[in-house]
C-alpha cells in the first residue's frame, strides 16, 4: 500500500529556511528518522517544499483556467513537505508517523496521511490496458527515473564551452558619437 505522508506547514516554515541551531538540529534528527524508513525499505520517495511564495495555483472553472501566484493565505492547508512510503497497511504508516521527531520544533507540528489509489481501485473506470499501463508506470523506478531525467534534460539549458560562446558571440557595435 502506498501511503503520502505530508508534514503540514506553519507560519514559521512559511517565511522560508531559517539556518540555525534549532534547524539543523531537526534536520539532523529527520534524517537518522529518514535512515530509519530507509533501512525498513519503505520509503519511495520524499522532499521538503519551499514557501507557497515560490508556488502557483491553477483554478479550473468550466473552459476558464486561470493562475494565482502565492504566497497563499491559509497556512494550515499548506504542506511545507512529503514523503511516499510503501507499507502493509495504514496502521503500520500510523506506527511509523509517531515515531516522527516534531518536524516543526517549537511548534504544533502536523503529519498527515494519505493512501493512494490502486489500479484496483479504478475497475469498471478504466480498461484493463490503462490498468496494466498504471501498473507499468508505478513499478517501474527505472521508467519513472528515465521520463524524470528526460524532462530535467528538456528544462535546462545546455553548457557551453567558453570556445563555444566567444565564437558564437556577436561583435559589439561602437557607438554613435554626437
Amino acid at each position: 500500500m502506498k501511503v503520502l505522508v505530508f508534514v503540514k506547514a506553519t507560519p514559521k516554515s512559511e517565511k522560508g529556511l531559517l539556518i540555525d541551531e534549532q534547524t539543523k538540529q531537526i534536520f539532523a534528527d529527520m534524517g537518522k528518522f529518514n535512515e530509519e524508513l530507509v533501512k525498513a525499505g519503505l520509503i519511495e520517495d520524499a522532499d521538503g517544499l519551499k514557501p507557497s511564495s515560490f508556488g502557483k495555483r491553477v483554478h479550473f472553472a468550466g473552459e476558464h483556467v486561470s493562475v494565482v501566484d502565492g504566497p497563499f493565505a491559509e497556512t494550515k492547508e499548506l504542506v511545507a513537505g512529503y514523503w511516499v512510503w510503501n507499507v502493509k497497511s495504514m496502521d503500520e504508516a500510523l506506527e511509523w508517523a509517531k515515531r516522527c521527531p516534531n518536524p516543526m520544533p517549537g511548534e504544533e507540528g502536523v503529519i498527515e496521511l494519505r493512501p493512494t489509489y490502486g489500479p484496483d481501485d479504478f475497475d469498471g473506470l478504466i480498461t484493463s490496458e490503462h490498468q496494466e499501463q498504471y501498473v507499468k508506470m508505478a513499478k517501474d523506478p527505472a521508467r519513472r527515473n528515465k521520463a524524470k531525467a528526460k524532462q530535467a534534460a528538456k528544462s535546462k539549458p545546455k553548457a557551453k564551452t567558453k570556445a563555444k560562446a566567444k565564437a558564437k558571440r556577436k561583435p559589439a557595435r561602437a557607438k554613435a558619437k554626437k
